[in-house]
């Protein structure tokens, strides 16, 4: 009798709560209009309601929130008998709780209570159909048994017939039976709260009814839920060791993008950063004030952070709003430490290494669950990236074949996948920063920059911006890097400490700016771009000579300067914006776009990895393959291709260096040694 009186006043207590409390009153009127079977409620709201009430909900929620399910029915059964009788079920769904639980912190004595926890959807299953009440009949005497089935263990009906005593006769009556939807989320931490060197921790998350699908991998969710034991685990002579999964009460998913609070305190301190006149070479400063100078690789950088506006145009063609940055440079440049700040201040950033990659880890995997034997979808770096920054540290040391992975994510920013039945696309909204090595250990500047870059075209031509950073010995620059690093060893703070922005309020200046600021162009803008388009595109004479700019550079030009405007926190980009935004694109061009031997700046050094100078040996060289494996009949010999070139006019180092730019583009393979054959002939 005390227990019914205590569930009787538990369920009056919520009943209470529920209609003393305008805002939840309101709730349950928005239910019945929406057809909606969960009631969502702030913890908070009933802490300041009853005590009592609260510390029952964390304490035993298992007991508790049945009673409070059946609370809100009568309340809605009040308001609205006709919605009681189509929704059958209702949920009263707790927002919050006093056990905000880190992932890598869930320990025993959390078991059976309510807790919150937060972290990011890695994988979940195709949604299923828990039975939740099973209607049993006996095949000899037609008795009926209803049983209440339990989450983690199938309640069996009695092996004889309570009736008529038959043996085994009871069988599941499935149109009676009674189902609710079932799903499994695996939540794991986010990649910027794990601890450096450890493997991310992760819970399985079993959601029901109308939360089923609410979330989908790559989402970054705040979940309320019970601590649960998968007592299916205990086994007959197996030590009695179980592990845990989360019984979800409320899931909702937090903006991508956006994952920390900015108080009204940092707000001050954001726009009075953004009134000062230099704000933006503050900025710029700021971004990893340990590496000395690199000042345009560091503006380039912020401009990545902070980003240009995605548009869609009336036909609906989707045009990316990130930047992408590529650094190449000699070893011992700082690339990495660049790098690895940037992880740092980003909103959300995912670190990986070109070794460390493959094509799935890099895009999403398929993988199978241990216990169903079901395909599901895990989702990889530049998914789990989606509306931050993917940084990619020596891109070179990928796998070609991993490689093309990046080229749709780059561009069109999603991932497609199509394997083992699944064929999905997944967003991967994503601004690229990478580093890479020279393929010849250093930069040589007698090459271009797709020779000396180990990475096709196709993926070069993606980048915005291609940084080349050489160590060459200069005496005053020496003695400022010597000075600047023996300061830092010492702990004496050089200059570039001395007026910076502190990485934490960087941070939330970026988020502030990329949520609040969407900058647009000005007339102004618009004609200092335009005008400096069609003069770069005046210097094109006709066929064979160079081109120096394309409209791919014009949409690069306009997104660095939506991104110079943003650093100031302007809705409006100025001319002075796009100034800045040019003297980036030119210090880029004039490290990699120009073509060395005729000293004129062509992009398509970049982009075809075949400046317009050597086009003409580059088509003579083709011709002449075509002719000999005619010859031939099968693979050429390098020598006479060589000897035939010369005669032709292409000198013989040209046409070598030629030979190899094409291996290496995948134009030509050598099917034994001191052969060539070119792909598909």
């Amino acid at each position: 009798m005390a227990v019914e009186l205590a569930q009787e006043t538990v369920r009056n207590k919520v009943k209470d709560f529920i209609l003393s409390n305008e805002k939840v009153l309101d709730e349950v009127v928005n239910m019945i209009v929406q057809h909606k079977r969960s009631l969502e409620v702030d913890f908070n709201d009933v802490l300041i309601h009853d005590k009592e009430l609260a510390d029952l909900l964390v304490e035993r929620p298992r007991q508790v929130l049945p009673l409070a399910d059946a609370a809100v029915r009568e309340v809605v059964e009040e308001k609205d008998p006709e919605t009681a009788r189509r929704l059958r079920r209702f949920y009263f769904r707790v927002k919050g709780s006093p056990y905000s639980i880190p992932l890598r912190k869930l320990r025993s004595e959390y078991v059976g209570r309510l807790i919150k926890v937060e972290g990011i959807v890695t994988r979940q299953t195709p949604p299923k159909h828990f039975l939740h009440r099973a209607l049993y009949r006996c095949t000899q005497c037609g008795y009926e048994l209803e049983l209440v089935q339990e989450l983690e263990r199938h309640v069996e009906p009695p092996s004889r017939c309570p009736r008529c005593g038959a043996a085994k006769s009871f069988v599941l009556v499935t149109e009676l039976s009674q189902y609710i939807d079932w799903q499994k989320l695996v939540v794991q931490e986010r990649p910027e709260e794990l601890p450096p060197g450890q493997l991310p921790r992760s819970v399985e998350v079993v959601v029901l009814d109308d939360l089923v699908d609410s979330v989908k991998p790559g989402d970054i969710v705040s979940l309320t839920g019970i601590l649960d034991l998968a007592i299916s685990e205990l086994k007959k002579g197996k030590p009695p060791v179980l592990s845990s999964f989360l019984s979800a009460v409320h899931i909702e998913s937090t903006n991508k993008e956006l994952v920390e609070d900015i108080t009204k305190e940092d707000e001050k301190k954001i726009i009075e950063i953004s009134r000062r006149p230099d704000v933006r070479d503050l900025v710029v400063r700021s971004i990893a004030p340990s590496i000395y100078g690199h000042e345009e690789v560091k503006e380039a950088v912020a401009c990545l952070l902070f980003g240009g506006n995605e548009i869609v145009y009336p036909d609906g063609v989707r045009v990316r709003g990130d930047i992408h940055v590529l650094v190449v440079g000699d070893p011992g440049t700082a690339k990495s430490q660049l790098l690895k700040f940037a992880a740092k201040v980003a909103p959300r950033a995912v670190y990986t290494t070109g070794k460390g990659s493959s094509a799935a880890g890099l895009t999403a995997a398929v993988v199978r669950d241990k216990l169903t034997g079901d395909f599901y979808l895990e989702a990889g770096a530049l998914v789990l990236a989606d509306k931050g920054v993917a940084i990619i540290d020596e891109i070179d040391k990928m796998d070609v074949k991993d490689r093309v992975a990046i080229h749709e994510a780059m561009e069109q920013q999603t991932v497609s996948i199509s394997k083992a039945g699944i064929v999905a696309t997944l967003n991967a909204r994503a601004a690229v920063l990478a580093a890479a090595n020279p393929a010849f250990g250093r930069y040589l500047p007698n090459r271009t920059v797709a020779e000396n870059i180990d990475l096709p075209v196709s993926l070069l031509s993606r980048f915005d911006l291609i940084f080349v950073v050489r160590d060459e010995p200069q005496e005053d620059y020496d003695k400022a890097v010597a000075t600047h690093i023996l300061d830092l060893h010492t702990g004496a703070l050089p200059e570039s400490f001395k007026d910076i922005i502190k990485p934490d309020l960087l941070r939330k200046y970026i988020i502030y700016a990329r949520r609040h600021v969407k900058p647009q162009l000005s007339e102004e803008a618009k004609d200092r771009i335009r005008q400096f388009y069609l003069e770069m595109r005046r210097h094109y004479q006709g066929p064979g000579t160079a081109i120096a700019i394309t409209a791919r550079q014009l949409e690069a030009l306009i997104r660095l300067t939506i991104a110079e405007a943003k650093m100031r926190l302007s809705p409006i980009a100025t001319a002075e914006d796009a100034e800045r935004a040019i003297r980036l694109y030119l210090a880029f061009l004039k490290s990699v776009g120009i073509d060395l031997e005729s000293g004129v700046v062509d992009i398509d050094s970049i982009m075809t990895g075949v400046p317009a100078s050597r086009r003409e040996a580059y088509i003579k060289l083709t011709e002449l393959l075509k002719k000999l494996e005619e010859a031939y009949k099968g693979p050429v010999k390098l020598d006479a291709l060589l000897d035939e070139a010369e005669k032709a006019g292409v000198p013989r180092a040209e046409a070598q260096r030629l030979v190899d730019l094409m291996i290496r583009n995948g134009e030509l393979y050598t099917p034994r040694p001191g052969y060539v054959k070119r792909i598909g002939a």
